[in-house]
């Protein structure tokens, strides 16, 4: 019984998610609500961020899980950059090095859905991306006068930053630090009189290219493809940064990769009780158009759960297509719902004898009824009877806190 749940909340995730669901619930939410996708959703991403880096850990894990928020920032968790930790994830920690060498603009990163049936043919994709370039009206000073442009704020003196001193009560007082209003933090100022048309003072401009993705046979779901050069290019900068495209691979209608092997492929194909005893032929249509025809034989009997495969029609090997895993085929037999029971006595000697039962007898022997149950369906009521039988001792019709029946007094 964990303490808190805010954290499996945020990645949408049960308290009993195993590290891959987690992993694949952090890779979904922290591409989507990426700065560089969704500039507003910043603090989303910080949370989204914290909530991975501390159950991805099996000790701050346990610690939230018996103790809660409270004890991970008692406990001296602070927590690693929100950037840091999407870079480590997605295999980008190179990008914190470039003060070593030259300025570089900041990377992209853009997700891409991938059919299954892309991945196992290859494809090219064209995907349109909007990218900061330096405006060649004003070769990047943001001021239509070459002799003109920003100029260090007088407030802040270039910091981007005001401090203020605040009182908090006799002879104490605090400093207080807040972004300079006049130049928004930028540290410089331009006048408005001088600003290019073009970018509006910016010093760049967004600009629309086209971007040729080839999907290799074979890749992965979450797989990176680096395009150097084509981020965005910035004022101060030396060189553009990359666009970083990631893989997200769609679900299919009837296969999935599997999680031991990406290689080999995953199909459930439902059969009717006739076909698992008396034999079948079936038709499976792959992700290449072709059609794989399975026979069992007469007498081959075919268990509700079997799980069988074909060997090198899975998924082909990345860059080395012409070698292909499994395909993997879990077989569901399908009972009929009734049975005429006058058909019964003409079944009953075609099939293995009935063991013999032995029960015994007497007042503690009862006959009692079996009833269809739906375990997800009860769960659901259960949970609900429970909210409402808490909504109503915490003030609802009838709880304690309500306006029930009160007790007359003299």
């Amino acid at each position: 019984m964990v303490k808190e749940t805010t954290y499996y909340d945020v990645l949408g995730v049960k308290p009993t998610a195993t590290q891959d669901e987690l992993k694949k619930a952090y890779r979904k939410l922290a591409l989507k609500y990426h700065p560089d996708k969704n500039p507003n959703e910043g603090e989303r991403f910080k949370a989204i961020s914290q909530a991975y880096e501390v159950l991805s850990d099996q000790e701050k894990r346990r610690l939230y899980d018996e103790y809660g928020e409270k004890a991970i920032k008692e406990g001296g968790h602070s927590g690693s950059s929100p950037m840091d930790l999407f870079e480590m994830f997605f295999g980008m920690g190179g990008s914190r090095q470039r003060h070593q060498g030259p300025k570089k603009g900041r990377d992209c990163v853009y997700q891409l859905a991938v059919s299954l049936e892309q991945l196992y043919n290859g494809t090219t994709r064209k995907l349109s991306i909007n990218k900061k370039v330096i405006c060649d009206k004003c070769a990047g000073r943001g001021s239509s006068d070459p002799k003109k442009g920003y100029e260090t704020c007088e407030k802040c003196h270039g910091s981007g930053r005001q401090v203020r001193v605040q009182a908090m009560g006799p002879n104490i007082v605090q400093q207080v630090q807040t972004i300079c209003h006049t130049c928004s933090g930028a540290g410089e100022i331009l006048n408005p009189k001088d600003k290019c048309k073009s970018c509006d003072g910016q010093r760049y401009v967004k600009a629309k290219k086209i971007i040729e993705v080839h999907i290799d046979k074979g890749m992965e779901d979450g797989q990176r493809l680096v395009f150097s050069g084509e981020g965005d290019m910035e004022p101060g900068i030396d060189q553009p940064g990359d666009l970083i495209v990631i893989i997200d691979e769609q679900e299919h209608s009837t296969f999935k990769r599997s999680r031991s092997s990406s290689d080999d492929l995953i199909m459930v194909l439902e059969i009717s009780l006739t076909e698992a005893l008396c034999g079948m032929q079936k038709g499976i249509k792959t992700l290449d158009d072709r059609t794989l025809v399975i026979t069992s034989l007469p007498g081959e009997v075919i268990k509700h759960g079997a799980i069988k495969c074909i060997m090198s029609e899975g998924m082909p090997h990345w860059k080395n297509p012409y070698e292909k895993g499994r395909l993997i085929i879990q077989f569901n037999v399908k009972f009929p719902e009734k049975l005429d029971p006058s058909l019964v006595p003409q079944l009953e000697p075609l099939l293995p004898p009935r063991p013999v039962v032995n029960l015994p007898t007497g007042d503690l022997v009862e006959d009692v009824t079996l009833m269809d149950l739906d375990l997800e369906r009860d769960s659901q009521m259960r949970s609900e009877r429970r909210q409402q039988y808490y909504d109503e001792d915490e003030g609802g019709p009838g709880g304690h806190g309500g306006s029930g029946v009160q007790c007359a007094t003299h």
